[in-house]
């Protein structure tokens, strides 16, 4: 009842244009015939600013004000909200923004969603009516027809009122059957105009990629201080003992032979700690073994360096694009990570797989799973690094999804495009 009460009014916009476009077609073919009245200027101009300014504007505004109502329906019946994206030609001035306002695509978009949603909504609303009102009240009226034959009739007539009593209970129960699939393409359809429609998913992803390139920039510059301070702290202070070692082994090369030789021997212990420490860093970055030997090689080296049991399950039978084993490498590290601090996890795996999915252009995924049998509840703003995960596999138009239920362990899947 609401749909079909609504649709009459989401169609009001497409009438008043329709009107306009009559009056045109009048105004245009009416002084070609014959009997055509004489029209003084002042009527045609009033005609013209009623049939081409006032209409337009009342339609744009209408469709606007319905688009807002079913947004507002669409909240408060079934919590399906989404924040409206800020106008990205903000710094217009005040006149060119009220004429965008009422003139703009925007505003003729929302008179073609406004249709649709009407034609919808009297479609569904004028079937389910049909069916639920018309086929009760044939119900109900066939009754009193049987009692009328009853009374006054023939035997023979009762058949067209029995009929009436078995179908139109039938029709209403179908009518109600409809009337949930029919509200949920209400809702899907709803939901298509007014949250994807073309420009509005554009500006969603032009401020989704504003949000994600300021947490990047954000983590690339922790990561930056993370190096720095792990080479000043470590690798510098021990090339630093290096240095002196050597020198004091040069010292002593003349005057005492065996100490010299100690001292080199301990130079070379640090210079290969110096090495090691290098390696961590530089494990975090890009690993060799990725580089050459690609995602099925670097992920067990990842997971042996894991302090709880990892189990790794590899099934790719060609490697991927760089970009996409890196990023798939980088989200098992950190996820890793993650389970090692926050889920007390006794048993985690690590699978990775090509996934083909037809629906897409771009086929075949690179899936990459991390289970873990932890505490669960990952919460991404407990500092658990998940939006750092989240950007890096977004910025190749990757998914990330997590699964994790409080008690019952923490599923972490990332769908990488196979060519990112």
């Amino acid at each position: 009842m609401t749909s079909l009460a609504l649709a009459l009014f989401y169609l009001v916009p497409a009438c008043v244009l329709v009107l306009s476009a009559t009056w045109v077609g009048f105004a245009v073919t009416l002084p070609w015939r014959p009997e055509a009245p004489d029209r003084s200027v002042g009527g045609l101009v009033t005609d013209v600013l009623v049939f081409l300014v006032v209409f337009p504007l009342v339609a744009s505004l209408l469709a606007r004000l319905a688009c807002r109502i079913q947004r507002e329906r669409l909240d408060a019946v079934f919590g399906i909200v989404e924040t409206s994206p800020p106008d990205p030609l903000s710094g217009d001035g005040p006149a060119i923004r009220a004429w965008r306002f009422v003139f703009g695509r925007d505003a003729w978009s929302m008179v073609v969603y406004s249709t649709a949603a009407g034609l919808h909504g009297l479609l569904a609303g004028g079937v389910v009516m049909v069916l639920v009102v018309c086929g009760g009240a044939a119900a109900v009226g066939a009754l009193f027809g049987i009692a009328f034959v009853l009374a006054q009739g023939t035997p023979g007539d009762i058949a067209g009122p029995l009929t009436l009593v078995v179908v139109g209970p039938l029709a209403a129960l179908v009518g109600l059957r409809l009337t949930t699939s029919l509200v949920a393409t209400e809702v899907l359809l709803h939901r298509m105009l007014l949250f994807e429609a073309p420009e509005v998913r554009i500006r969603r992803r032009l401020l989704h990629v504003q949000d994600s390139r300021l947490r990047m920039v954000d983590a690339a510059e922790a990561e930056r201080r993370r190096i720095e301070r792990d080479l000043h702290d470590g690798a510098q202070q021990r090339l630093l003992a290096l240095t002196m070692t050597l020198t004091r082994a040069r010292s002593r090369v003349t005057a005492d032979p065996q100490k010299a030789l100690d001292l080199i021997t301990e130079a070379q212990r640090e210079s290969r700690e110096v090495m090691d420490e290098l390696r961590q860093v530089a494990r975090g970055l890009h690993p060799r073994v990725l580089t050459d030997h690609g995602l099925g090689a670097a992920l067990p080296v990842a997971a042996g360096r894991a302090p709880v049991p990892v189990r790794v399950d590899v099934e790719l039978e060609e490697r991927p694009s760089p970009r996409a084993e890196g990023v798939a490498y980088y989200v098992a590290c950190e996820a890793l990570n993650n389970v090692a601090k926050h889920a007390g996890a006794a048993r985690v795996t690590v699978s990775a797989e090509r996934v083909a999915v037809p629906t897409r252009r771009a086929a075949d995924l690179l899936r990459l799973t991390v289970t873990d049998d932890g505490v669960g509840g990952a919460d991404p703003e407990a500092g658990t690094g998940l939006y750092g995960l989240w950007d890096r596999v977004d910025a190749v138009d990757g998914v990330l999804t997590v699964h994790s239920p409080a008690g019952e362990g923490t599923v972490l899947t990332a769908d990488i495009p196979w060519e990112a």
